[in-house]
């Protein structure tokens, strides 16, 4: 059983979890200084010099103002750094003769997200600079023999860090610990591909105030009148894959 796994962007709030909730992993966890996916130096020196078994990719920026702002460093860290990790993989796969599992964190942006229900199989038309960046990620990851890409949003019941929420965006947002659990379940399964990991479909306002009952309403308008970047209408997905791949 595989459990030598390189966790990219373990600082963040998903990395962190996945430490602290997968149980009988072995984790790799380097900060930029160890390991700076931007660098293509730094990701073949990291690489060659550390073994493991499974790739699970969280480094990104996902922050969209940021990404919208600066869409050089959205890019340039959620595409090219996905390039330079998959590049060294490969190149590992080959000298070692190893066969990796590499498990990539993208999002449910990858869809146009305006009408919702959205397969693995749908149209990637993402609505903004992030869900581009993420999807030129896929890309490179489609090359590996041995990869699995998680579309999915998430969110943590424990902090939800805004006092309003829209009763007319619509998502398939899923805990992060449920999250985690799938994540963990696809590190061992064989399935090879694209999966859509999440809730079946509710407004924002109705799933997040089952854990903030002091949530109040909004409109998706009052939202985006702040805001200089598109969000989504409704990102819902199909998750039938899920359903039919995924035993836990």
């Amino acid at each position: 059983m595989k459990n030598n796994v390189l966790l990219t962007g373990a600082s963040g709030n998903l990395g962190k979890k996945i430490q602290l909730t997968m149980r009988g992993f072995s984790f790799l966890s380097p900060d930029r200084k160890e390991l700076d996916i931007c660098s293509p130096d730094s990701v073949r020196r990291y690489c060659k010099e550390n073994s493991f078994d499974t790739v699970i990719h969280c480094a990104a920026l996902a922050r969209m103002q940021e990404c919208e702002t600066n869409p050089t460093k959205a890019f340039e860290i959620n595409t090219l750094g996905t390039f330079n990790l998959v590049s060294s993989i490969r190149e590992i796969e080959k000298l070692m003769n190893k066969n990796i599992r590499f498990i990539y964190i993208s999002t449910d942006g990858v869809y146009k997200c305006d009408k919702g229900n959205y397969s693995e199989d749908s149209p990637t038309i993402p609505y903004n600079i992030y869900g581009w960046s993420k999807l030129g990620g896929e890309t490179s990851v489609r090359i590996l023999n041995n990869f699995c890409i998680i579309r999915t949003r998430f969110y943590d019941p424990e902090n939800i860090p805004f006092s309003e929420s829209a009763v007319d965006i619509i998502t398939s947002a899923i805990e992060v610990k449920n999250l985690i659990q799938s994540i963990q379940f696809l590190v061992h399964d064989k399935f090879n591909g694209v999966i859509n990991i999440g809730n079946k479909e509710s407004s924002e306002f109705k799933r997040y105030s089952a854990h903030k009952p002091h949530l109040k309403k909004c409109k998706k308008a009052d939202i985006a009148n702040s805001l200089n970047f598109e969000i989504a209408t409704n990102s819902s997905m199909d998750i039938s894959l899920m359903k039919k791949v995924i035993k836990l």
